[in-house]
């Protein structure tokens, strides 16, 4: 009896707890739907976000001409090309570019640069200038290759193109060419035309910005000079030094073999870069024949000639030197630099292509200062392989040495004098010697002719030029006469 009590017990137990798992599968069943309802609901929600984002990201490359992936390859050339500075011990990342600009465009602008290498670097910087003030998008500019020197190479051959559209994407767009669609439309061309020379902020925007409504892209044929150098907005002047001293970068070859040369002359001791304009385009645009037998005047005369957009063609040489307007001769260069305290073991590198006439009129500048140094001399042919018949890559190393000299010392104020001088004044105001030609031929004269002794030339030579060695100032405004005051890459005192 007591046992079938027990089975009863046991059985109705088991009954119970049968009926409450149950009970509980019932009540746990809706919350494990729901829990995986949320699982679900998140991971669509999360999908969603992920889809969209790629989707973003494919637009804007598109939009950005692939910035982001350019951005992320940029990363790697500083990061693999240009050694990581170290601040404190710390390794300090290059600064990222900043993000594009947005802003309708009203047109595209080509460019077509003009003369030689620091010349068409300034207008470069000029054009995106423009550019920027009128909400262009600026087409790569294109390099001359018709003037004298007849150099084949292209913006992409000289400058860091990657560099340059990236770094500026924050103030213009810039391309590599105008899209096919807008070469032809509304049954209009692009317009040809020259900008007027020294022009300021409301031509471009009173005469030029209307243009875009008609031509869709405008093509500037020549650009040297079209922008004045005084009486721009101040964030204007200072675009123009952001191009010309960290958007306009060399190319990896030419830094790399520009670095060299400066290494060797710097290994050596301290240097002066000698800018020795006595080259034979120089001479016959000029007229300056000095020291020139009658055979080589007559070939810089042809040569001028030959040239139609040259417009002088008949120039008396003395008339010309006595106005300090030809580049002192390697003869008078010798002298000058005897006067101004350099001795025999100074480190000279001359910085410029063929001297006219070769080492016969280097001879007496040689004898004077045997630690005479050129690019040809210091590398080996194979080395300069690759730049020759490229005379802007060539002006491109003589740039890079000049800037990095302990002393520069132009004979002629042409464009590379002005822009030299004027990066190495950004650079910390490091010391240029800036001849003043007009006062110096006449006390070459004198003492040539016995008019004075040797130490009173020295004294007068010194005098001259003891607030000429590119000491902070301003630039020398002449009203209406933008050719005659100072030019603005040769003093950019807004960016100091």
């Amino acid at each position: 009896m007591v046992m079938k009590l027990q089975g009863l017990c046991r059985s109705e137990m088991e009954i119970r707890k049968e009926s409450v798992q149950v009970r509980c599968d019932k009540l746990q069943s809706p919350m494990i739907q729901r829990n995986r309802l949320r699982v679900w609901f998140v991971r669509v929600c999360l999908s969603i976000v992920l889809w969209t984002c790629l989707a973003q990201l494919v637009t804007l490359s598109e939009l950005w001409h692939s910035h982001f992936i350019s951005g992320i390859t940029s990363r790697i050339y500083h990061t693999t090309l240009h050694p990581l500075e170290v601040e404190n011990g710390v390794v300090q990342a290059p600064p990222p570019f900043l993000p594009p600009r947005r802003y309708t465009s009203n047109g595209f602008l080509r460019v077509s640069c003009n003369g030689g290498l620091n010349q068409m670097r300034a207008a470069i910087c000029d054009m995106v200038t423009i550019a920027r003030l009128l909400n262009l998008t600026l087409v790569v500019p294109e390099l001359d290759k018709k003037s004298f020197w007849a150099d084949p190479s292209d913006f992409e051959d000289i400058f860091d193109v990657r560099h340059f559209i990236d770094s500026l994407r924050d103030e213009v767009r810039i391309v590599k060419r105008v899209p096919k669609r807008f070469l032809w439309k509304n049954g209009s061309s692009a317009l040809d035309m020259p900008p007027v020379s020294w022009s300021n902020e409301k031509y471009y925007l009173e005469q030029i910005l209307p243009l875009f409504s008609k031509y869709k892209v405008v093509h500037f044929n020549k650009t040297d000079a079209r922008l004045a150098n005084n009486g721009l907005p101040f964030d204007l002047q200072k675009l123009r030094c952001r191009v010309n001293y960290q958007a306009l970068k060399f190319t990896p070859e030419i830094e790399n073999l520009g670095q060299k040369l400066i290494q060797i002359l710097h290994e050596k001791g301290p240097f002066v870069a000698l800018h020795l304009r006595y080259e034979m385009d120089m001479l016959a645009f000029s007229g300056c024949t000095r020291g020139c037998t009658n055979e080589e005047a007559e070939e810089l005369k042809q040569m001028r000639y030959a040239f139609p957009w040259w417009r002088e063609k008949e120039i008396v040489s003395e008339e010309r030197r006595s106005q300090g307007l030809c580049p002192l001769t390697p003869e008078e260069t010798a002298l000058i630099l005897k006067a101004l305290a350099f001795d025999r073991e100074t480190q000279i590198y001359i910085a410029s292509g063929e001297i006219y006439g070769g080492e016969r009129r280097l001879a007496e500048l040689r004898a004077a200062f045997p630690r005479i140094a050129k690019k040809e001399t210091l590398l080996v042919n194979d080395e300069l392989q690759q730049f020759q018949n490229h005379s802007s890559q060539m002006a491109a190393l003589d740039f890079m040495v000049s800037v990095a000299s302990n002393i520069f010392i132009p004979t002629y104020d042409g464009n590379m004098a002005k822009l030299v001088e004027g990066h190495r004044r950004y650079s910390g105001f490091e010391k240029s010697i800036l001849l003043d030609r007009k006062k110096l031929v006449e006390l070459i004269d004198m003492h040539q002719n016995g008019t004075i002794p040797w130490n009173k030339f020295v004294h007068a030579v010194q005098q001259v030029h003891e607030k000429r060695t590119g000491q902070p100032t301003l630039r020398r405004v002449i009203v209406d006469k933008p050719k005659e005051e100072d030019y603005f890459y040769a003093n950019p005192h807004e960016c100091f």
